[in-house]
């Protein structure tokens, strides 16, 4: 081989290097859940996606708030010192009030409905706010829970009078006091201690945190998630946007693809988690209620004098978003 063509090949072979350098992008991700949880799942099935891998993107996850604690991880996320996260949006709304309506009782009835909401303008609406913040969402998902009572059934909003009850959210604080409940505040880890010492009535909490914290130790009746329910947290898998719009088209479009099948797998995992809790709960002696569409009508309306209210004075065009959730059907 001449000097000439010896100088060439390395040219060229630098030059083969460099791009795939380029190519080649390590992202981090972090949660702040176990990697038994649903939502570690969905990231990992996107993390372990052939085709994302194949791209040059490798997906580095951080669970269980190793990385960030979990109420601290969007500002880091919006500022680029993150990648990805999976959390639920609501622990940002400090920061945007807007986002506190993706944590409110009665605007979603039911996981069809949820998925409705995802893609409809009230989403696009917070994803513009989200983009304000150089942060995207990759993956919808919303994660549904309800009621457990240590004496009675929780089904309409008069059963709640006079009970101490511990729930999930500074809005359905707010719905139940209005109702006529007093409020206990604490973790959902200390629900079961609360119960035994007789400081709690009831509570409100994720269906996955009735099964892992086993309430159905605690109570005489559970009120699962089914064709209506209250409690609906918005638990999306975010990326920055910088980051996402600096990778090639088709690492984009690898994530894109990834991202579609996680979330499916997401909407019918969190089906399946309000079915397993319901037949835990009943393996374990406990009466299973169910909540009406006229239970359900009645808690809006006191919603919407007390949470709502809440809500639209707190953010600004917040009844403007209020009205875009109210309007999906």
């Amino acid at each position: 081989m001449t000097k000439g063509a010896g100088i060439a090949s390395a040219a060229a072979l630098a030059m083969m290097v460099g791009a795939g350098m380029a190519a080649a992008a390590d992202l981090r991700l972090s949660h702040q859940w176990s990697t038994a949880d649903v939502r570690h799942k969905v990231a990992a099935m996107i993390a372990e996606d052939p085709a994302v891998q194949a791209s040059g993107v490798e997906i580095t996850i951080y669970p269980s708030q190793s990385l960030f604690k979990a109420r601290e991880q969007y500002r880091p996320l919006s500022r680029g010192q993150l990648d990805m996260a999976v959390l639920p949006l609501s622990y940002a709304g400090g920061q945007r009030p807007a986002y506190n309506l993706t944590l409110m009782p009665g605007l979603v009835k039911n996981h069809d409905h949820a998925a409705r909401l995802s893609a409809s303008p009230f989403m696009t609406e917070i994803e513009r706010i989200m983009a304000e913040d150089d942060v995207m969402v990759l993956v919808h998902g919303y994660l549904a829970g309800g009621f457990a009572g240590v004496d009675a059934c929780i089904t309409a909003p008069e059963d709640v009078q006079g009970k101490q009850m511990r729930a999930a959210g500074r809005a359905f604080e707010q719905m139940l006091a209005a109702a006529g409940a007093s409020i206990a505040s604490m973790a959902s880890s200390e629900i079961y201690s609360a119960m035994q010492s007789q400081v709690l009535d009831a509570a409100n909490t994720s269906s996955s945190s009735f099964v892992s914290y086993r309430i159905y130790e605690q109570v005489r009746c559970f009120t699962p998630a089914g064709d209506y329910a209250l409690w609906f947290m918005y638990q999306p898998l975010l990326v920055n946007k910088s980051t996402f719009e600096g990778l090639t088209e088709d690492q984009q479009a690898a994530l894109r693809a990834a991202a579609a099948k996680a979330e499916a797998y997401y909407l019918e995992e969190a089906k399946r988690q309000d079915g397993d809790a319901v037949e835990v709960f009943a393996n374990a002696g406990v009466e299973i209620a169910t909540m009406t569409e006229e239970d359900f009508t009645a808690w809006r309306a006191i919603a919407q004098e007390s949470s709502y209210k809440a809500f639209v004075e707190s953010a600004p065009d917040g009844q403007q978003l209020l009205d875009l959730a109210l309007a999906v059907e």
